[in-house]
């Protein structure tokens, strides 16, 4: 096997770890009333009171037509994930809402392997830059459910 294909392998073995690490993380959360409704508070207080560093306070809009709503797909993924968090909710129902995003946004727009690859580009950016906002929002204001 070639020193490429082994890297790749290796990066996608040590994803697939990571994802598993996280999935049993958040079983764990999701299993306990407490732990769900302390989180769900603390993200709410975090977006309603304005302490993320986000352009304006986006959280507030109703998209109302398509391209704006294109333009603020990470915002639309959270607050999606947001309504269904509840306890005891399925991790199952959280993929599947990012998933059904991802195609509608991401992969269904796509016309061509290079226009896939900018619009996933894209998203993972601005989807890091916001969950980065929110951890540290949450970090600044000694949320509870932090860490």
């Amino acid at each position: 096997a070639s020193l490429t294909e082994v890297t790749v392998f290796m990066k996608r073995l040590r994803r697939k770890t990571d994802l598993s690490n996280m999935a049993k993380t958040m079983r764990t959360v999701l299993n306990s009333n407490s732990k769900v409704t302390v989180l769900r508070s603390d993200l709410h207080a975090v977006i309603d009171q304005g302490f993320l560093d986000v352009p304006e306070n986006l959280f507030q809009k109703k998209f109302s037509n398509p391209e704006e709503l294109q333009n603020n797909i990470e915002l639309k993924c959270l607050n999606d994930l947001m309504s269904l968090l509840a306890p005891s909710t399925d991790i199952r129902v959280l993929l599947n809402c990012v998933s059904s995003n991802l195609q509608a946004f991401v992969i269904q727009p796509s016309r061509s392997k290079e226009e896939f690859r900018k619009l996933a580009l894209d998203f993972q950016l601005r989807w890091n830059f916001l969950l980065s906002a929110v951890s540290k929002a949450m970090t600044l204001n000694y949320a509870d459910s932090f860490g």
